[in-house]
């Protein structure tokens, strides 16, 4: 288990980190939210109250409508917010991820259990039971095997721009609840923008003033009045906006669609199949619903991290995930992972500490106990008007125009995994921002430069720079090569050092500063020693300075320091000229009008006035 987390915690609350670190190392990888525990207090307590009070109200309709997206009963997207949620959050690593039923979680559900049986029956909630604990078990497998790392590969640049598109996605599904328009479901924004252009003349004035009535009051207690919970009062103006204007204000009363009564009742007792025939039929849906629920779950938790500036354990939360899942496969829960809707309005709604999710799934049982019927007066335009507010929060315009302005290839990124994901699943947009920083990462790494390096004679102690406009000595060429020596490197470098041949064939003795090899493997060494070999047989040589302890040992132990000749290797600058300043050419450094190196006058028969 990483560490870091809780080191980021220990500088943030250092009064308080001695006693998390007190506390035995066994012990803490039992339970993790000790890591984080002393972070509570009066002040947390209630900032976390009020979003998990904010959160719980929030997903009762959007449990509904997510089981109903799987296939399940309805009831099924409640029990999924209850248990998943309170057990990701307690051995999870984020502060802030609320886990639950999504859509996309849900889409990928039904489209893997519908080919085995019919929806929304025993036989399809016995199999979507089953398949939550098999994805538990690989994700707490994958968590073990230390594979959160794997989070180090989603890019900054990744992460805001998928967390931009999808609240712009989050935004898109509202529309229809805004507008009150009947819309086929699964459009993508354009399709949803055309759609809503195209039928402007069935926007219903009141449902938009329900809405607009929610909207304003939302932003306007944000502002004035910052301590009360701005989205549960502007859900209660809204209900009240509701019922206003459907008594008094239409002529076609209840016209307002509500989110309706829910069902009540605590998450029964489930018991998934063991069968080895379910298993073996479900694994590859097993596995492809795993990847995708941690990578959004991992993306969500990874963005709202750097909001907070928090540092992800990842393999603590893939850890946290499967365990979530396989509890909520026992507590009628079917595939939970991160949810932005939920846990976007947790961070706006200011959780402090991962108690704000475990206050959420436990009021959540509350609430479908006692007040799911009052649902029925949350008009659907209220709930649409607080996502909106929950999509805007989300983002992150600073590091977007940081972003732009700083760097091409980031901005690409950060462009194609945003249009990406309004127009692609978003499984295929977090992979395609991926793959596109691999890419050119790989591109930079494979890349390194080969800097040429001559004394500055403007400097009292003659400092070694890259400038084109000072003079090279004509046989001794110095460069320093940044970057990793691997087989992806090979070439490029190859191709550096053959230039030196091509444009100044007198350059046969070629040194090298290594301080900027970090790596280097089996196709790097033959370079090497290809390149001293062909050095020595033009009358030159190719020497090493400074190589790390690192890189020496995968020479030695190839052979290829022989090779290269351990002569050649040389812990600096001024012994590596001393040494080569011998084996130049006497009457080129007679013939030669340029002072380069100070060692060049201690030759026999060097001119003070003609020095090479």
């Amino acid at each position: 288990m990483n560490s870091v987390p809780a080191r980021t915690e220990a500088l943030q609350q250092p009064s308080a980190a001695g006693s998390a670190r007190a506390c035995p190392l066994w012990l803490i990888r039992l339970f993790p939210f000790l890591r984080w525990w002393h972070r509570v207090n009066p002040q947390t307590l209630r900032a976390d109250l009020i979003a998990g009070l904010t959160g719980a109200i929030v997903v009762l309709p959007q449990g509904v409508a997510f089981a109903s997206i799987a296939g399940m009963p309805p009831e099924y997207g409640l029990y999924a917010g209850i248990v998943p949620a309170i057990v990701a959050a307690l051995w999870g690593s984020s502060w802030h991820l609320v886990s639950g039923p999504t859509t996309a979680a849900s889409i990928v559900v039904f489209s893997s259990l519908s080919v085995f049986a019919e929806p929304a029956t025993a036989e399809y909630v016995s199999l979507a039971l089953t398949l939550t604990l098999m994805v538990g078990a690989l994700q707490i497998t994958m968590g073990v095997a230390r594979l959160g790392t794997l989070i180090n590969y989603i890019s900054h640049s990744v992460v805001v721009g998928f967390t931009a598109g999808a609240a712009l996605l989050i935004a898109s599904n509202q529309i229809k609840h805004f507008f009150g328009i009947d819309m086929p479901r699964g459009l993508h924004l354009h399709e949803t923008l055309n759609y809503l252009a195209l039928h402007l003349q069935e926007i219903d004035p009141y449902v938009v003033g329900v809405g607009a009535v929610t909207l304003l009051s939302g932003l306007v207690v944000k502002q004035r009045w910052p301590r009360i919970p701005y989205m549960i009062a502007a859900m209660v103006i809204g209900s009240l906006a509701g019922v206003a204007f459907s008594r008094w204000g239409s002529t076609a009363p209840g016209q307002i669609a509500t989110v309706g009564a829910l069902p009540s009742g605590l998450p029964p007792l489930s018991a998934p199949r063991f069968d080895l025939e379910t298993i073996k039929d479900l694994a590859p849906a097993a596995l492809a619903v795993t990847l995708f629920a941690l990578t959004e779950a991992v993306s969500i938790a990874r963005s709202l991290a750097a909001r907070a500036h928090q540092r992800l354990d990842g393999n603590q939360e893939f850890i946290g995930q499967g365990l979530s899942n396989i509890a909520g496969s026992f507590f009628s829960g079917y595939v939970a992972t991160g949810s932005f809707n939920r846990s976007g309005l947790n961070f706006q709604a200011g959780a402090k500490t991962p108690l704000a999710a475990v206050f959420a799934g436990t009021l959540l049982a509350g609430v479908i106990v006692l007040v799911a019927p009052l649902a029925a007066y949350l008009p659907n335009a209220a709930m649409a008007a607080i996502l909106f507010l929950v999509a805007w929060g989300l983002i992150d315009f600073h590091h977007i125009r940081q972003i732009i302005r700083t760097s091409r290839q980031e901005t690409a990124v950060l462009a194609v995994t945003f249009f990406s994901t309004l127009f692609l699943e978003l499984e295929f947009a977090i992979l395609t921002g991926v793959l596109l920083s691999l890419a050119l990462y790989i591109n930079r790494t494979s890349r390194p430069r080969l800097l040429p390096r001559v004394p500055n004679p403007m400097t009292p102690k003659r400092n070694f720079v890259t400038d084109s406009s000072l003079p090279e000595c004509p046989q001794l060429k110095l460069a320093r090569l940044d970057g990793s020596l691997f087989f992806g490197a090979v070439n490029h470098v190859a191709e550096s050092l053959a230039r030196i041949t091509d444009e100044t064939p007198q350059q046969r003795h070629v040194a090298i500063s290594a301080t900027g090899i970090n790596f280097i493997d089996l196709a790097g060494a033959e370079l090497l020693a290809q390149e001293a070999r062909q050095r020595r047989a033009a009358g030159g040589g190719l020497y090493l300075i400074r190589l790390k302890p690192e890189v020496r040992s995968v020479l030695e132990r190839g052979g290829y320091l022989d090779e290269i000749g351990r002569e050649n290797i040389f812990p600096g600058k001024t012994a590596t000229i001393s040494t080569v300043v011998d084996k130049l050419d006497p009457d080129i450094c007679r013939n030669c009008s340029r002072r380069i190196f100070r060692e060049c006058s201690a030759r026999p028969g060097a001119d003070d006035s003609n020095q090479g």
